[in-house]
This record gives C-alpha cells, structure tokens and sequence, in this order.
C-alpha cells in the first residue's frame, strides 16, 4: 500500500492508547468538555466582533447573521460529534483523517491544525496583553528591548498557562470553569443591563436596503470570490446579511478542540458528542442574545466605522450613558480571552502529540509524565508560540486561522460519509442524521466561506502546505510507527 493511501484502523487507533509510555490519563466528564467549549469559543469576539459587522454590513440583522453561522458550524459539529464517538482517540481531524482518507491526508491536516492553533493561540496571547493594559490602566504590556518590542503580557499569559497544563487536563478544567464562570456572567449581565436601553424604533428596519459597498482590497487583498467572479462588496440588504454571517462564523471556531480531549474522557462514546452539541448550543444562545439586545440599544448607523475606529460593544452602552459597561466588558475581554488561550494550547498539544504517538513528529515527544501528560510536548508548544506571540508581529495571520479551521472542517464531514461506506459495522455512540446530505451540505458551506478570504490568505495557506509536504517526505513517511508496522508484517 503507497505512504498515501496507508489507513490506520480504528482498531489500531484505539489500541494505541494503551501504550503504557504514551497513555493520557481519563479524567473528563461531559461537564468538562462543555466547559472547554464554552471557554474557547466565547472570547473578545463577542464584545468586538457584534458592533462593528451590525453598523458596517447587517444593520439589526445581526442576530440572523449569527443564527446562519451557528447553523453552518452546527453542521460540521454533527459530523465531529460522530467521528470523535467512533475514534475516541486524541488528535481530533488528524485522527479521523487517518482512519478514512490514509496517513499523507491526515499529515496534512494536522500540519494544518499546527498552524491553525499555534497562530491562533500566538495572536489571542497579543490581545490578552492588550486587554490587560485596558483592565489596569496602562498602555499594554509591552517594553521595547533594543530593535525587539517584547510583549511580555503575551508571553507571561502563555508561561501561566503551559504550566497549569502540563499539571493535569483536569486541574486545567477546574481553572477554565471557574474563568468560563466569571465570563459568562459578565456576557449575561452585558444582555440584562442592556434590556432596560433597548428601543423598539432602532429594530427598523430590520433588514436595511442594501448599498454600494467600498472594495475591501485590490489583488490578492480580495476575497477568492470576488477574485473570480469580479463582483463588487455590497453593505446591508440580504448580501450584507450573507457577508456578516461568513465574518461572525469566526466567533464560533474553537468547539472543534473539544474532540481533540476525546482520549481523556472516561466515556468518550456518550460524552464527546454531548460536549461538542452542548458547548454550541450554549454560544448560540448567548451570542443571539447579545446581538438583539445590541440592536435594540442603539440604531445600527451609530456603530458604523468612524475616524475614532471600529465601534465595540461598550459603544452601544456609552451612547446610552452607561460609562461604566466599558471596564466590565474589558473585564469579561480579558477573562474570556484567558481561557481561549489556554484551549487553544490544549488543542495544540493534543494534535501534537497523536502525530508523535504515530511517529510522524519525533516519537519520544509523545511520552507521559506520571500523571498522564505530554509534559515534552506541552513545553515545546509553550515555547514555540511564546516567542511567537512576544516576539514576532502576526497579527496579519489571524485569516490563516480560519482557512485552515474550515479545511478541517471540510474533511471531517467527508470523512464522515466515507466511513459509514467502509466501516459500516463499526459502533458509533452518536450517528449523524441525514448522512450523506447533512455532511454535504456542511462541506459546501464551509467551502463558501473559504471563498470570502483572501486571495492573499490562501497563498500563505499554500505556502504552509508545501513546507508540511517537504516535512513529511524527508521525515515523516520515513518513521511512520504504522509504516514500520506494514513492513514488520510483510518481513514474517
């Protein structure tokens, strides 16, 4: 069988978790894995992202806008929630990848989740040092050593928190709850307060008619879509509606690193699905809430991008007298982004560590400490996105982030499809409904939504790819455990 084709069986998966060196202790509940949902879902988004797409694209449309997200995203959690019943083994796409479309797939898209949690993790670390200064009152935690500007808040939140994993997945569910705690309650104090400022008058009209809207780039600084079809960005009306909900999609990333823990559940089968579904429904929720509150607090055209910036959502309460709401939403910033962090290098890890298990990453990173963590793993991340995040300027690579969240997406709803023709007999604690229409119809909305990024994004995607492919060629394929396994067999 080719490098490209060679699958790992579920069986084989599953069995490798009993690797006495590499074994991840099961500590999680469903609570657990709800808990890192919520608190890597809900981050500054919320209280940024909400304002400035209703003044600029959807008006008091807002709230469908998110409901169409919450729709899309839900279609690929479906297909997550089944995979990571029937493969309950850490890695999350990667994993699935690997039991479905062979190892050179599933290579690829764990080099993809590298970079989509490490940068993400990198540039989520910056705005929790930005937020820092605006809780305590200083300019950001940053100091200019030489030619190098050290953010040190970045790098002091990612120390923190490397530590606290490399403790026990537990102990980090204890921490997250108790941060997710203060958040969530900021976000339902954000929703109660602003009710008694809500107008019936700024709901209409609730759909704005749709306006020329200014070209958001030129070149490869266009969408893929505009790209290829010269159309021209348009505001308000049913494509602005359509444009704000392909932006706030991206305040719902982050549920998928919940199947990534699926190896440390006590009962994977029945509580990673429930996770996975819990954790969305509960953002939805929230985040539906906030917007048609916002909505009815101030008219949409107040939140439109002015000199002073893009409009937040302490705006909408500081036209309404109510100054006060600006520190406790900073509040609420800094908590959530707190734990968006700490998820984020979760999910990082994990990968990280499924890749070195099958020897794809160097094998002797996968060993387990005493208490049942990838303690090697969890310190080389720390590292590496540390210096990145206080180091290196990547803000401007927080679109690679939702590339490369959507292509994993893409195969894990295909891979869903193609494992219920191959392994048809396999026991499935969650069946997706509707299968081979529902993971279709996840997959062309995910592929729509990669169209609205950049030409330039996809470049610097592709760029990635082919760096992963060179890795794995003079690497990888060459210390694969599965490989070495194949010929081991064919020797005897």
């Amino acid at each position: 069988m080719t490098d490209r084709w060679r699958i790992k069986s579920v069986e084989q998966s599953i069995a490798d978790t009993d690797e006495p060196d590499t074994r991840l202790r099961k500590d999680l509940t469903w609570r657990d894995l709800t808990v890192f949902g919520v608190s890597v879902v809900i981050g500054a988004g919320i209280f940024t992202i909400t304002a400035s797409t209703a003044g600029n694209l959807t008006g008091p449309a807002i709230s469908i806008s998110f409901v169409i997200a919450a729709i899309t995203c839900g279609l690929a959690a479906i297909c997550y929630a089944e995979f990571a019943s029937t493969v309950p083994v850490a890695g999350s796409a990667y994993t699935f990848s690997y039991a479905t479309f062979g190892e050179f797939t599933a290579w690829i898209i764990g080099w993809d989740l590298i970079l989509e949690f490490a940068v993400a993790a990198a540039v989520v670390a910056k705005g929790w040092s930005s937020y820092l200064g605006t809780v305590f009152g200083f300019s950001g935690g940053t100091v200019e050593l030489g030619p190098i500007d050290l953010d040190w808040g970045a790098l002091l939140i990612i120390a923190v928190l490397s530590l606290l994993l490399a403790r026990g997945t537990k102990l980090s569910s204890n921490f997250s709850a108790v941060i997710t705690a203060i958040k969530v309650t900021v976000v339902l104090l954000v929703i109660v307060v602003g009710t008694f400022y809500v107008k019936a008058a700024n709901y209409s009209p609730f759909i704005p008619p749709a306006e020329a809207g200014e070209s958001t780039g030129s070149g490869v600084e266009q969408s893929v879509f505009s790209l290829l079809t010269g159309a021209e960005g348009s505001t308000y009306g049913w494509y602005g509606l359509l444009a704000g909900a392909s932006i706030v999609f991206f305040a719902f990333i982050g549920f998928d690193i919940v199947a990534t823990t699926a190896e440390e559940t006590k009962n994977p089968q029945r509580d990673v699905p429930r996770g996975i579904l819990y954790s969305l429904g509960i953002v939805t929720v929230l985040y539906v809430a906030v917007t048609v509150v916002l909505s009815g607090m101030v008219s949409y055209t107040e939140l439109k991008t002015g000199p002073d910036g893009q409009a937040n959502l302490a705006s909408a309460f500081s036209a309404n007298g109510v100054d006060w709401a600006a520190t406790l939403i900073s509040i609420g910033a800094l908590a959530g982004l707190t734990t968006v962090v700490m998820v984020l290098l979760l999910g990082q890890i994990r990968v990280l560590f499924a890749m070195s298990r099958d020897g794809l990453m160097p094998r002797r990173l996968a060993k387990t400490s005493e208490r049942g963590t990838p303690v090697r793993i969890t310190v080389v991340v720390g590292i590496v996105v540390a210096l990145a995040a206080s180091v290196f300027p990547i803000d401007r690579l927080e679109e690679m982030v939702n590339v490369g969240t959507l292509f994993a997406f893409v195969l894990v709803s295909a891979g869903v499809i193609v494992l219920r023709r191959t392994r048809p007999d396999l026991e499935r604690g969650f069946r997706a409904p509707l299968v081979p229409l529902l993971p279709i119809l996840s997959i062309i909305a995910c592929v729509w939504l990669m169209l609205n990024l950049t030409g330039l994004t996809w470049i610097r995607f592709g760029v990635w790819m082919l760096v992963g492919v060179a890795i794995y060629l003079l690497y990888g394929r060459r210390h694969s455990m599965l490989a070495r396994r194949e010929a081991a067999e064919t020797t005897t």
